[in-house]
């Protein structure tokens, strides 16, 4: 037995206004359960980055048999891109599984592919063709590079 079980005071259910739309608010992106256009966003990252992971690595090894005269620099440009989207993937895993998103798989009809997801209980696709997919590559490794670039500059 509590101490709380004697006293009359804990058995009524009033709640303030104030406080049931302070509820409200912190609960409202758990009730909506479409996916935002941020978090359709953050989908298109997941899908992304492990395959510009894997374009960059295999760039690495390129360059790493080859006899050019800068492949350090070249190999170390690429492993410090590698790091980049490695960091970018775990955060963006950890923003979808704190949003209660899950992407459960892919298949391909005609030219799109297409990534189903969960999200807060709600199924739905995600689809991309292969042209936008090379493209948002493109765009984000040269975001990358770009950054890389910068870093290297201002240590010198």
């Amino acid at each position: 037995m509590s101490k709380l079980d004697g006293n009359e005071r804990w058995k009524s259910k009033m709640l303030l206004t104030e406080h049931q739309e302070q509820y409200d608010n912190r609960h409202e992106l758990k009730k909506t359960t479409r996916a935002t256009s941020e978090e359709l966003a953050m989908i298109r990252d997941y899908i992304l980055l492990p395959h510009m992971l894997t374009m960059v690595q295999k760039s690495v090894d390129h360059i790493d048999h080859s006899t050019n005269i800068l492949k350090q620099f070249y190999v170390a440009a690429g492993q410090v891109i590698m790091n980049q989207i490695s960091k970018d993937m775990y955060e963006v895993r950890r923003e979808l599984t704190k949003r209660n998103i899950k992407i459960i798989g892919d298949e391909q009809a005609d030219l799109i592919v297409y990534h189903r997801f969960l999200c807060r209980g709600f199924e739905d696709r995600f689809g991309m063709t292969r042209d936008v997919m090379r493209s948002e590559i493109s765009v984000q490794l040269k975001k990358y590079v770009k950054e890389t670039m910068g870093r290297f500059l201002q240590e010198k």
